[in-house]
């Protein structure tokens, strides 16, 4: 194999394998199938932790982390730039794609495999990215409510408007647990350098990489506040402050 497939080639091999229908390499972003593939080749994924209609990059992460201890498991040495992958690129994508086909064809021993069971029924049909379904929907929708409300009953337009505060609080919901996840990976990440600079400090030594990295910490915009309800989060805890 050359490593050279077209994408038509890889998804249509990616879709009889696994049962799904994909459309766009760059829905394997989401790191579900790349999952599904190895669990094809081995069935010791645990598939049951594997979101295959992932809509948010928190939920891509988890994702990939299960694909992360796959590769330790079985003691597989492929970096997986998991930081691209999950921007939903095609071509980050297509190139991993395609080193997962190689692997597929090097290490599948042509075992029966039952990819709806193995996924216990969810979804084979991927979610579109958020960006795309955010750019889609929000050029799509003004012109769906022109037309309702040329046409529509004002019952019809209620409802319509209750939905598009539905999604639209789904959304938000999403966008919380992600910003949620990063922060706290954030608020580890100064924790450890500030421990690492107090020791220092304690031995009379400093170290310019801990400060420049604790400068970009703690730098903020021009008008940035501090959104209500979070001053909590920013009070004194022993000598140090939060500045997040």
């Amino acid at each position: 194999m050359s490593g050279g497939e077209s994408r038509t080639e890889l998804l249509q091999w990616l879709n009889d394998v696994l049962h799904v229908n994909y459309t766009k390499v760059e829905q394997c972003g989401t790191g579900a199938a790349y999952c599904q593939i190895m669990d094809s080749i081995y069935g010791d994924v645990p598939m049951s932790k594997v979101k295959m209609n992932a809509r948010q990059e928190y939920e891509y992460l988890n994702n990939f982390k299960v694909l992360q201890n796959v590769f330790k498991a079985k003691k597989i040495d492929k970096p997986i730039p998991v930081d691209k992958l999950v921007k939903c690129k095609m071509q980050d994508n297509l190139e991993f794609l395609q080193w997962i086909r190689r692997y597929w064809e090097q290490m599948y021993g042509g075992q029966p495999y039952d990819a709806i069971a193995r996924r216990k029924g969810q979804p084979g049909e991927p979610a579109a990215p958020a960006s795309s379904r955010l750019t889609s929907s929000s050029s799509a929708r003004p012109t769906a409510r022109a037309t309702s409300a040329a046409r529509g009953t004002s019952p019809e337009i209620v409802l319509q408007l209750q939905t598009q505060v539905r999604e639209l609080q789904t959304n938000m919901e999403g966008l919380e647990k992600e910003r949620d996840f990063y922060f706290g990976k954030l608020r580890d990440i100064e924790i450890l350098v500030q421990q690492q600079a107090d020791a220092l400090a304690a031995e009379g030594k400093d170290d310019d990489v801990l400060k420049e990295i604790q400068k970009i910490l703690y730098s903020t915009e021009e008008g940035f506040e501090v959104p209500e309800g979070a001053e909590g989060e920013g009070e004194v805890v022993g000598d140090e402050e939060e500045t997040f």
